[in-house]
């Protein structure tokens, strides 16, 4: 395996990670680097370089439309990682968003093997690598 991080964008790295055999990319950044659907094929093709199936962000990492869902932007963007067969786990507190359709999104997604709303790292790891 390369690097454990590398520097992708100015305001983010993508700490590279191996667990259970398993290659991850973790999203290190304090700022939003998914504005769109072009970001997140561009993180992923960085991710797939360094040979990881799974990437993890933060709630933060995303902008506020994602968690609306009438924009679209979340399916646009978890359409991609499903399509390109790459695991996304999302790490935040899902529940102050009140709107109904988010948070059944949110679990209808828990339920599968590909999106994961999850409340932190390890959670994050545990569902990506089976545990």
């Amino acid at each position: 395996m390369k690097s454990p991080d590398v520097r992708y964008k100015e305001n983010m790295n993508l700490n590279i990670f191996e667990v259970k055999g398993r290659v991850l990319a973790e999203v290190v950044s304090d700022a939003v680097v998914i504005n769109d659907v072009q970001d997140a094929l561009d993180i992923m093709a960085e991710a797939s370089t360094q040979e990881a199936r799974g990437l993890i962000l933060n709630e933060c990492n995303l902008p506020a439309e994602f968690f609306v869902l009438r924009t679209g932007v979340a399916g646009e963007i978890t359409q991609k990682f499903s399509n390109y067969r790459m695991q996304l786990a999302i790490i935040g507190e899902f529940s102050k968003y009140e709107s109904n359709s988010l948070q059944a999104y949110i679990r209808e997604s828990n339920r599968g093997n590909q999106i994961f709303f999850v409340p932190d790292r390890e959670a994050a790891i545990g569902r990506m690598t089976g545990d």
